[in-house]
């Protein structure tokens, strides 16, 4: 028994030592991986905090590209442009996404697995491929250069993966809860938004989190249907900044940092529900 008693420790430690091993090695894998990520910011905040002159000498700082970019451009009125545009997608996409997602995930019908499956397919599908048609449906309406004709666009491109999210979700809650509550009397409405609603919040902050970043940085949508200067994107603005002005390399460093600044909050203040909205539900 004491000869039992010795192998344990030994083997017991072993482990312990593989796992802290393990650990450290994906630290520094991380470490790695944050440094690359991270380090294309560096030349722009320096960039940014020098006029011309000093990035073209390489010699001394100044807020003289800020100052510029709060001052003379329209920065303020296309970051609000932005979140018009994103929020009002955003809400598009959770109220068309919760409803698909709970009817696929716990209201079943004969042919939903073929919905199902055509909108999980429809993920697939270049946006270059479809920006076309899209372009001449919302010009037949009269919604080029009009926020609804953004955000419907938007909301098209991600409503599929966030009905998948959804779907995947919601089929991870247990059928017994939806079962105890059509017995307490409930209608499958009433369970929609006082259970599922409630339960789906990990997964709705990660629609949040992840089209807000997607609706935020797009170029091309934002590029096509709003191109009048009142109702611009900023990233939108970013693009035109060189055709607006000589090219000013601190200027445009220092405007794209600024309209980095809300994905970046947004990340920070909601990342903790991504990964349990990401991978709760997967398994089923």
């Amino acid at each position: 028994m004491n000869n039992d008693k010795r192998t344990a420790v030994p083997s017991s430690r072993k482990r312990r030592w593989h796992y802290s091993q393990g650990n450290a090695l994906t630290f520094v894998s991380l470490c790695i991986l944050a440094v690359i990520m991270l380090y294309p910011f560096l030349p722009m905040v320096s960039a940014s905090l020098r006029s011309m002159q000093q990035y073209e000498t390489g010699i001394g700082y100044s807020l003289k590209s800020w100052i510029f970019v709060l001052h003379n451009l329209p920065l303020p009125r296309e970051l609000m442009n932005s979140t018009i545009v994103a929020l009002g997608a955003i809400f598009l996409i959770i109220a068309l996404s919760s409803m698909a997602g709970y009817a696929f995930g716990k209201l079943p019908f004969r042919t939903s697995h073929i919905f199902f499956v055509a909108i999980v397919a429809s993920m697939m599908i270049p946006v270059l491929s479809m920006i076309i048609p899209e372009y001449v449906n919302i010009s037949r309406i009269g919604l080029i250069n009009q926020y609804p004709g953004a955000i419907l666009v938007y909301a098209a491109l991600g409503s599929p993966f966030a009905t998948f999210l959804m779907t995947t979700y919601f089929r991870g809650i247990p059928d017994e809860l939806l079962e105890a509550a059509v017995i307490d009397g409930l209608s499958y409405v009433k369970i929609f938004f006082r259970i599922m609603l409630p339960l789906g919040l990990p997964a709705i902050v990660t629609i949040i989190i992840l089209q807000f970043i997607t609706v935020w940085n797009d170029l091309l949508v934002g590029l096509l249907f709003l191109q009048n200067p009142a109702v611009r994107t900023v990233t939108v603005g970013i693009a035109t900044l060189e055709s607006v002005h000589v090219l000013n390399v601190p200027v445009l460093m220092a405007a794209s940092l600024l309209s980095a600044l809300p994905p970046i909050v947004v990340f920070l203040v909601f990342r903790r529900y991504l990964i349990a909205g990401l991978t709760m539900g997967m398994g089923k």
